[in-house]
C-alpha cells in the first residue's frame, strides 16, 4: 500500500499584507510565487514590540517594505535565518541596514561544492553576524526560541522552536504542500532523513513553513514524510533489479505522474537517493556517485 501523505495547497493571503497568526507571530508573503515556493516565501515576525524576523526572504523591495511597515514602531532585535537559498536569506542585508539587528544563521553556504548544478539558487553572498550551535537558545524581551541543526535539504539548515507557543520553523525542511528537494553536493539524505526523525521526536504541536500554510498535525505529517522517502528507495531498488540502472530512467519511471519540468530536480533527489542506498550498502557504482553513472542493487 502506497504512503499517503496530507498534503495542503490552499492558503488565503494577499501579497504585502500582514497576517496575525497568533498571539506572537505574524507573516508577510513576498510575491516570487513558483513551482519551488508555492504562494512565495512567508517571512515570520516573532514577538510583539521588540521583534525578531524569520526568514526576510527575496531581496524584493516591495517585500522588505511590506516587512518593515509591518513592525513600524516596533524594534527588530534579532534576523533569524533557517538557511542560505535565494528566496530566504538575500533581504537580510536590507532588513538590518534599516533596523540595526545582527543576523543569526548556523553558518554561511557550503564552499567546498564540486558540482554546482544546483546550487544556482544560492546565497553565496550570506555571512552570519552570529553563528548558532544545534541547541542554542535566543532570548528576546517576550519570546525564546530554541536552534536546532536539520542538514539535508542544505548542510547549514536550523529550524526555530518557539518555546512559549510550542511552536515550529522549520524552514523547507518539513513543508506541507509539497517534499523538500534535496540535491546533493550540498543536499544530503542520509542527514534529512536523520534530522526529519529528530524532528519527530520533538514536542512542538505546530509547524509554520516558510512556504504554505501551517502543520496542525506535525507528528503524524513528518512521520508520512519519512515513509514516503523509504518507499522511493523501495521503488529505486525494483528499477535496478529490474537492470534499470541509470537516473534519468528511474525518474522516468518512479515520477511518471509528476510534471516533467520537475524532472530535473527529480533526478537530483534520485541521486541523493542513491548515494544514501551506496551509504548503507545496498546498492553500488563504479567511482564518484554521479547523475551519469550507472547503479546496481547489492545482491
Amino acid at each position: 500500500m502506497a504512503n499517503f501523505i496530507d498534503y495542503n495547497k490552499e492558503l488565503k493571503f494577499e501579497y504585502g499584507i500582514t497576517q496575525r497568526l497568533s498571539p506572537l507571530i505574524r507573516r508577510v508573503i513576498a510575491p516570487n510565487p513558483s513551482a519551488f515556493t508555492l504562494h512565495g516565501t512567508g517571512t515570520y515576525i516573532v514577538g510583539n514590540d521588540e521583534v525578531a524576523i524569520i526568514d526576510p526572504g527575496p531581496a524584493i523591495p516591495e517585500h522588505i517594505q511590506a516587512i518593515l511597515k509591518a513592525v513600524k514602531g516596533e524594534k527588530i532585535t534579532h534576523v533569524l535565518v533557517t538557511h542560505t537559498h535565494l528566496d530566504h536569506s538575500p533581504a537580510t542585508l536590507q532588513i538590518k541596514a534599516a533596523s540595526g539587528a545582527l543576523s543569526y544563521a548556523y553558518g554561511p553556504h557550503a564552499r567546498n561544492i564540486k558540482n554546482s548544478e544546483m546550487e544556482e539558487g544560492a546565497d553565496f553572498d550570506f555571512k552570519p553576524d552570529k553563528r548558532l550551535k544545534d541547541g542554542e537558545i535566543i532570548k528576546g524581551s517576550n519570546w525564546t526560541i530554541e536552534s536546532i541543526h536539520t542538514p539535508g535539504h542544505t548542510s547549514n539548515h536550523m529550524c526555530f522552536a518557539l518555546k512559549e507557543e510550542n511552536a515550529m520553523f522549520p524552514g523547507d525542511h518539513v513543508m506541507g504542500w509539497s517534499t523538500t528537494i534535496v540535491s546533493p553536493p550540498d543536499g544530503d539524505m542520509s542527514a534529512y532523513m536523520t534530522s526529519l526523525d529528530k524532528l519527530n521526536h520533538r514536542p512542538e504541536s505546530i509547524y509554520y513553513p516558510t512556504h504554505g500554510a501551517p502543520i496542525t498535525n506535525p507528528r503524524p505529517y513528518v512521520e508520512s514524510l519519512l515513509a514516503h522517502r523509504y518507499e522511493r528507495e523501495d521503488e529505486i531498488m525494483v528499477c535496478l533489479k529490474d537492470g534499470i540502472d541509470n537516473i534519468p530512467d528511474i525518474v522516468e519511471i518512479i515520477y511518471a505522474k509528476i510534471d516533467s519540468s520537475l524532472h530535473k530536480a527529480a533526478a537530483r533527489s534520485v541521486l541523493s537517493h542513491l548515494i544514501h542506498m551506496i551509504k548503507t550498502n545496498r546498492v553500488k557504482c563504479e567511482g564518484i556517485p554521479t547523475p551519469d553513472n550507472k547503479y546496481r542493487a547489492v545482491n
